[in-house]
This record gives structure tokens, sequence and C-alpha cells, in this order.
């Protein structure tokens, strides 16, 4: 039985799950990124209905859609992080099962 410290065993089937884990992640990331920019719009479209564009300065409709787009790049930002750290750890951890005897 293999603890905490040792490696697990390896098979030739690994790096084929491995693969079929990272490509699940995508595909959550992909239907994230998807609900993220409906929900924004529908954000906008509601900031819209309520605060009608006027002529002239900034208004508070557009400090408000100017928030909202930042906090979308934020998560965005944090999204792609969270995936390069996925996609880096796997990678290590396919190197690493590749070097085991």
């Amino acid at each position: 039985m293999a603890t905490a410290t040792e490696p697990q065993a390896t098979g030739p089937g690994t790096i084929e799950k491995g693969t079929e884990l990272s490509e699940q992640v995508l595909q959550q990331v992909k239907e994230s990124q998807r609900s993220a920019i409906e929900a924004v719009r529908g954000f906008m479209e509601s900031v819209d209905e309520a605060l009608p564009d006027h002529e002239g300065g900034p208004s508070k409709r557009q400090e408000i859609i100017d928030s909202a787009l930042q906090m979308s790049q934020k998560l965005v930002k944090t999204e792609y992080d969270f995936l390069t750290s996925v996609v880096h750890s796997a990678g290590e951890a396919v190197t690493g099962a590749r070097k085991q005897p």
C-alpha cells in the first residue's frame, strides 16, 4: 500500500487518464467562461433597462458597467491563473511518472 510520500504505481494508462482529466478540466472552464459571459451580458442588459444612457458627462450607468467589466476581467484572469497552475501540475506529474522505474 502506497503512503502519501511514496510515488503511486504508474502504468500505460496513466498518461491517458491525465489527458482525459485535462480535457474535463478544460471543458468545465469553457462552460464556466460561457456562464460568466452570459451573466455579464444579463447584468448589462439590466443596467441598460434601469439606467438609460443619457448624453453628456460620465454617468452612474457607465461607472456601474465599467466596474462590472473590471470584475469580469479579474474573474477571467483568476480562471486563467488556475488553469495554468493545473496544466503545470499535470505536466510535472506526467514527467515524474515517466521518470519512475
